[in-house]
């Protein structure tokens, strides 16, 4: 076996919609041995995990993948299986996953699965290979490249696989990066209401929505919370002296720095009382029914432990409850038990404790619904009043009480009393939250009986919390959830409040960038602040916040937690969508320009239809209530409307008479088109959309199209007139904008630059495939009537293949009288020189002049050359690689420097 590739989908991607890791493996020789010829086999991995059993496979009932495993299977389907299994192991629910060949490489697998974690997704995965590795024959064995898959468990190959170790330190990520049961269950409660949620840190700050509609939370703090609020809850003397003048019930009491002082105020309150101190949480260094001073002692010095200040306050007597409120209203009630322990009449007290431990609902901390009971001095101290040790055996059916207070935090567990609680003890509580101004708060309250209003019983408020933990109403040792998630999100987000701001997203080969360009001023006229990606930057309206090639998923997170940002328009490029998928769920208008070749032979996309089915992704993953733009005149574009999500907008430059059959249907049936039909100024931009039609534009209107020339900017802009009906822009927003859109350096660096101060033009474009120099050769035969020479400075990346480069070369004999030929500085992983001796080869074996040819490597130098060449009424065309540095070079030009020598130009002779 062997591991080809390894990665991690975030979003939708080419294989499914749903984040899932993918392996790539290479069955090898173990291709010839499914699962049904390898011995022994299935009863040891069912010996190993027999919860597999209870996977449906494709029979979708129990025993499915057992009875699939001995019919005969292929090692990476179960893999899969094993990869899902351990994640489950651990705690962590998942159940999709797929296992795929590869098309054209016989043995060559995609095994893909779901997960929560990251970490805990590629760990499994490398996990699960060393499993199902260490049960072949030994005469089988052998997996190169674990280490693509997570960092290593050891030795690569063990002869035995220690599966309660593997679990242990599986656990140990999970615990790390798995959300508490509090956050998690408001993320979950949010993705049910269709809100987006992204974890902004290795803690719990979590954001849910987008843009200027995102909300922040952390646990059960939110981003309403007030800062005010949440000071004074943890000031437990303020609280209490706020919630008295508010009329709510509240222990007296004092605050003290000293023994003596603790001593003195629990003598003035003459009964039990309760020290801790003044800022505590989670029940640390509570001491309750301190009625001694020797027991007073001992609560001070548990205190003091853990603040310079405490409390010293009469005990109420009752049960302990916890009150949730959420915006001003009672969502839940839970009363709170101690830790304890019930006798056997055989098992000592710390026998006891670890039985109780053992229960799969109990953790460590806050990772599970309850925690395990920890032995402290708290424990022996509360022991030690009953007369007990841990040592001691209790009765049968005897109670042990290990702990004063009822935090779930120190082990103790929770009976739901929601539908129990007398209203006037919920007004009490309603009351203490407002005025302590929480929206999110954790009312810990005492009563005999939460059914009688403590007006008559007594009781009341002992404490305010805020960040209260859910965990005791979303699985309560006894009675039913509640489901208290539900509540903090429609506090969040009420009925009718969108979480979510409009998504454009656009791909293709090539007119990517200038038509997110032409969308988002589109947005802009509409009065939205727009989020903007392209590979120049991250743009915020005007203001760049980044430079760098930013047409992936991590720029387009970038804008979508910008909160300042309405609209988001993103540049989608193939890359991003191999390696990591989409950076969102689904978008409101997805765009695919066109498919040429370009980019083909990497990453597994060796053909047109291969890049087709990327390129989809976007589509595949417009809302239902989006819209799908393609363009009507490329064949495989048209094909993406079978998957494509929401409406299908068409665009395409051959309206009128010359309209396709197919696009005349569409039209007649009311469906969405945008086409050029034939008129003066290169013909007019029309809408057609439910029988109804509005003409937006002239061509030469809009000053990128070189009054109406460069058919390429009149397709981006039909594709962006498309995006932005689907926007909800009017056709007066969409005629101004594109009237204002010049493609300029500075608007659209890089994407169709003319300079026109030197006597002769020069345009600048970033063209670095076949198709790109195909749609500047069209510009080029309308321009020449017009022009002298048309001088060219061509190159193409080394990654693409020796066919595209030898194309390159033949379309810019075409195009040019005079052309240099160029390297990138990086090559791509070819040798220096291999690029230009492919774009020599194609351009002289379609007939170019080989006097006329030059060769220059350096970018700067084959600029200048150009340039110097040129005479007045001449057209340069550059096509960069540095955009920035190149304009530069351009509009910094001298017209009067001497001609380049024969000798610098590095001739070419037949």
């Amino acid at each position: 076996m062997r591991i080809l590739e390894a990665a991690t989908y975030r979003g939708p991607h080419l294989y499914a919609a749903r984040p899932m890791v993918r392996i790539q493996l290479d069955l090898g020789a173990l291709e010839a041995w499914p699962t049904n010829r390898l011995p022994g086999f299935t009863d040891h991995l069912m010996a190993a995990l027999p919860s597999l059993e209870a996977h449906g496979c494709s029979y979708k009932s129990h025993g499915g993948l057992l009875l699939r495993m001995r019919e005969g299977t292929w090692l990476g389907h179960v893999i899969e299986h094993v990869a899902l299994e351990l994640q489950k192991r651990v705690g962590v629910e998942v159940g999709r996953g797929k296992t795929r060949s590869v098309k054209g490489r016989p043995g060559v697998y995609n095994i893909l699965y779901a997960y929560e974690g990251e970490g805990l997704g590629r760990a499994a995965g490398r996990a699960a290979i060393e499993l199902v590795h260490s049960l072949l024959p030994r005469d089988l064995r052998g997996v190169e490249g674990l280490d693509r898959v997570a960092p290593p468990f050891g030795d690569l190959t063990p002869p035995l696989f220690d599966l309660p170790r593997t679990l242990e330190q599986l656990r140990a990520i999970s615990r790390r990066e798995t959300l508490g049961p509090t956050t998690w269950s408001l993320v979950q409660e949010a993705r049910r209401r269709g809100i987006p949620a992204q974890r902004l840190d290795e803690q719990s700050l979590v954001q849910l929505g987008w843009g200027a509609r995102r909300k922040l939370i952390r646990a059960s703090i939110t981003g309403q919370t007030s800062h005010i609020a949440v000071v004074t809850a943890g000031d437990k003397a303020l609280t209490k002296t706020l919630l008295a003048a508010a009329g709510v019930p509240v222990p007296r009491g004092g605050v003290v720095r000293t023994l003596d002082e603790a001593q003195a105020q629990a003598a003035r309150i003459k009964g039990p009382v309760v020290l801790k101190p003044l800022d505590g949480n989670h029940g640390r260094g509570v001491s309750l029914g301190l009625e001694t001073p020797e027991q007073v002692r001992w609560g001070y010095e548990q205190a003091i432990k853990h603040g310079r200040r405490v409390i010293v306050e009469e005990q109420y007597v009752g049960r302990d409850y916890r009150i949730l409120v959420v915006g001003g209203q009672v969502v839940a009630v839970a009363e709170r038990v101690p830790a304890q322990v019930v006798g056997d009449g055989r098992g000592t007290v710390l026998d006891l404790i670890e039985t109780v431990n053992q229960d799969p609902r109990r953790g460590v901390g806050h990772e599970q619904v309850m925690t395990r009971i920890v032995v402290d001095d708290q424990v022996r101290e509360m022991l030690a009043r009953a007369g007990l040790g841990l040592d001691d055996v209790p009765a049968a059916g005897a109670a042990v009480t290990l702990r004063a207070t009822a935090n779930l935090s120190t082990g103790g567990t929770a009976i739901d009393r929601t539908d129990e609680i007398h209203p006037d003890n919920a007004a009490i509580a309603r009351r203490a939250a407002l005025t302590v101004g929480l929206d999110v708060a954790g009312i810990d309250f005492m009563a005999p009986d939460i059914t009688r209003s403590v007006r008559g019983t007594g009781g009341g408020i002992v404490e305010i919390n805020a960040a209260p933990g859910f965990r005791m109403h979303l699985e309560p040792s006894q009675g039913q959830p509640r489901e208290v998630a539900k509540a903090a999100i429609a506090s969040l987000f009420p009925p009718g409040a969108r979480s979510r701001i409009p998504i454009v997203a656009v791909t293709g080969t090539n007119g990517k960038s200038t038509v997110v360009r032409m969308v988002s001023r589109i947005a802009r006229e509409m009065g939205k602040t727009v989020g903007l990606t392209n590979t120049t930057g991250v743009y915020i309206n005007d203001e760049k916040i980044l430079e760098a090639d930013a047409s992936g998923p991590k720029s387009a997170r970038m804008v979508l937690r910008d909160p300042t940002v309405q609209v988001a328009v993103l540049e989608t490029a193939r890359g991003g969508m191999l390696r990591e998928g989409l950076a969102f769920d689904r978008c409101d208008v997805g765009v695919v320009l066109n498919v040429t070749a370009d980019h083909l032979g990497l990453k597994g996309v060796d053909t047109l239809e291969d890049l087709a089915a990327v390129k989809s992704i976007v589509t595949e993953s417009v809302s239902r209530r989006g819209v799908s733009v393609l363009n009507g005149d490329d064949p495989l574009t048209l094909r993406m409307a079978r998957h494509a999500g929401g409406r299908i907008a068409y665009f395409t430059l051959e309206g009128g008479l010359e309209m396709s059959p197919f696009l005349q249907k569409h039209q007649a049936e009311g469906g969405l088109l945008v086409a050029l039909e034939p008129s003066v100024g290169g013909g007019d931009l029309v809408l057609y959309d439910k029988g109804r039609r509005w003409p937006i534009l002239r061509a030469d209107e809009i000053p990128a199209t070189l009054n109406g020339q460069a058919r390429f900017n009149v397709a981006n802009a039909l594709a962006a007139v498309a995006a932005g009906h689907g926007l909800g822009a009017t056709p007066e927003v969409m005629a101004r904008a594109l009237r204002a859109f010049t493609s300029s350096h500075a608007e659209n660096p890089g994407r169709f630059n003319v300079h026109d101060t030197h006597g002769f033009r020069v345009i600048v474009d970033y063209a670095h495939n076949p198709g790109a120099m195909r749609a500047m050769g069209q510009l080029v035969t309308q321009l020449r009537p017009s022009v002298g020479r048309v001088i060219g400075v061509v190159s193409i990346p080394g990654d693409r293949r020796d066919e595209d480069i030898l194309e390159m070369g033949a379309i810019a004999a075409e195009m040019f009288d005079d052309l240099i030929f160029r390297e990138l500085p990086d090559g791509r992983g070819r040798p220096a020189g291999s690029v230009l001796s492919l774009l020599t080869q194609g351009a002289l074996e379609a007939g170019f002049p080989a006097e006329r040819l030059h060769r220059i490597a350096s970018e700067s130098r084959s600029v200048d050359a150009a340039l110097r060449m040129a005479r007045p009424g001449d057209l340069v065309l550059v096509f960069p690689t540095a955009v920035g540095a190149v304009w530069n070079q351009v509009v910094a030009f001298q017209a009067a420097s001497p001609p380049l020598s024969n000798a610098g130009q590095d001739a070419l002779h037949a």
